[in-house]
């Protein structure tokens, strides 16, 4: 279909395919904005490249350079959700507000029908049996990640460093970086498949790797990793007794096959098939649009919940890894997470394992939206960096990565910028592929489609000038 000038027949066809509605902003007649008007922003900000922003740095001068074009600019940078919340959700949370919970401190250990509900949702889902009492509700997925990161560093006192598979959410290294844990990273882009096996042995191998991190499908490539890959990583687990922090943020949202149907294959893959050492981060935020009220739970395997480590008995008196989670860590960092919260999660957990909260057919849109503006970027000589999961090709979903020839991450978001386009660049994540993270979530009209083509037309104009 054609995004320049369309009948009335396809801007409804369009409209329809997306599911959006219609926003009146201007177009693209301010655009590209001069580049001393970037330099200025950045300037301001003691910044110097605009391509080693934080997602929030970005946001923040995305915001200014708006004020500058007296223009909207299309918001690819910050993964916020762009669907209604679970209204199963706000119902319970409303209702347990109602009843007095906000006056009532949670226990710190979890709701307990949330826990029960999070554990058959599980089921349901990935089909993985874990126990309710090793599911703990956290304040989103955030708090999970940084108190889990923690307590994997103080478990053994020869294993003190995290590993993690890039790219990635850049705040899980940040977390290790604000507590002093030591790390490292490498790229996935030259190891999918069985070459994974080699490059995780060479780090592996030295005896200091405690934890292994990943989110599956990826933040931000949205590469989804093979069952080979799991059990290539389930191996080196087992093999090295390491723990593998996997982040469940966008579950069931790799549309190439519906698992939209609880308790029937296919299901969402995982490590969980190939060891026992395994923690889930599953948070509320992408799959049921709940992002405001920043809940989540994590999820032990039950060998490892109810796992006695010396050292942290030593250290806290509390031996077993599930229970200093929570009494240690968790107790300290929140006193708990907050209670309506709670209700509403376990709420939509219970609803969408009865089949009653169809949460993988809302979530699709974002696929739809991923599909229609990829063709955009392609159409203007862009490519899709990871582009492949073994031989099929990646899924359309919450993000995808774009480059163009020749450019460097600095370069391309520079220009991007002037041409009213906001991104994070790919080396903020811990690619060595030089290009961009794309959101679609924030692209949710007829104008922002429309004004994308436009811009990125801009774009390409502003390229052979440069010529």
């Amino acid at each position: 279909m054609s995004l320049h000038r369309k009948t009335n027949n396809e801007r409804s066809s369009l409209h329809s395919f997306l599911s959006l509605s219609p926003i009146n902003y201007k177009t693209t007649m301010s655009f590209p904005i001069k580049q001393q008007v970037l330099n200025n922003i950045l300037a301001e900000r003691d910044l110097t490249d605009v391509s080693k922003t934080t997602i929030r740095q970005c946001a923040a001068i995305a915001a200014e350079m708006e004020k500058a074009a007296g223009e909207k600019f299309l918001r690819l940078e910050v993964g916020v959700p762009g669907l209604a919340p679970g209204q199963v959700g706000v119902d319970a949370q409303k209702a347990a507000l109602d009843n007095g919970i906000a006056s009532i401190y949670p226990a710190i250990s979890g709701l307990p029908e949330l826990k029960e509900n999070a554990s058959r949702f599980i089921k349901a889902f990935i089909d993985v049996d874990i126990n309710p009492e090793c599911i703990v509700p956290t304040v989103g997925s955030m708090q999970a990640g940084m108190n889990l990161m923690l307590e994997c560093s103080q478990l053994d006192p020869k294993k003190d460093t995290i590993l993690y598979v890039n790219p990635g959410f850049a705040p899980h290294v940040m977390q290790a970086q604000v507590q002093g844990i030591k790390h490292e990273q490498f790229d996935i882009y030259e190891f999918r498949g069985a070459k994974l096996r080699d490059k995780l042995e060479e780090y592996c191998s030295k005896g200091n790797i405690v934890a292994i991190v990943y989110s599956n499908p990826n933040n931000p490539s949205w590469v989804c990793l093979t069952d080979e890959e799991l059990q290539i990583i389930g191996d080196m687990a087992n093999k090295y007794d390491m723990i593998v922090l996997e982040d469940h943020a966008y579950m069931c949202m790799d549309f190439r096959t519906d698992k939209s149907v609880p308790f029937e294959p296919p299901f969402q893959p995982t490590v969980a098939r190939y060891t026992d050492n395994y923690v889930f981060m599953l948070s509320g935020s992408k799959i049921f649009s709940y992002a405001g009220e920043r809940i989540a739970v994590v999820a032990f395997s039950n060998k490892l919940f109810n796992r006695e480590y010396p050292a942290l008995r030593e250290r806290y008196r509390i031996g077993r890894m599930g229970d200093n989670f929570i009494f240690t860590y968790l107790y300290v960092a929140s006193s708990g997470t907050s209670h309506s919260a709670q209700h509403a999660l376990s709420a939509m957990m219970k609803a969408a394992a009865d089949g009653t909260y169809k949460f993988v057919d809302e979530v699709r849109e974002y696929g739809r939206r991923a599909k229609i503006t990829k063709a955009i970027f392609l159409k203007h000589g862009f490519n899709i960096i990871y582009d492949k999961d073994g031989d099929q090709d990646l899924a359309d979903g919450f993000y995808y990565t774009i480059g163009y020839e020749g450019m460097s991450d600095s370069e391309l978001l520079n220009d991007l910028m002037l041409c009213g386009i906001s991104a994070i660049t790919l080396n903020t994540t811990g690619s060595k592929q030089p290009g961009i993270r794309a959101c679609v979530s924030q692209l949710n009209s007829e104008w922002h489609i429309q004004a994308l083509d436009e811009r990125l037309k801009l774009f390409v104009e502003l390229q052979n000038s440069k010529k």
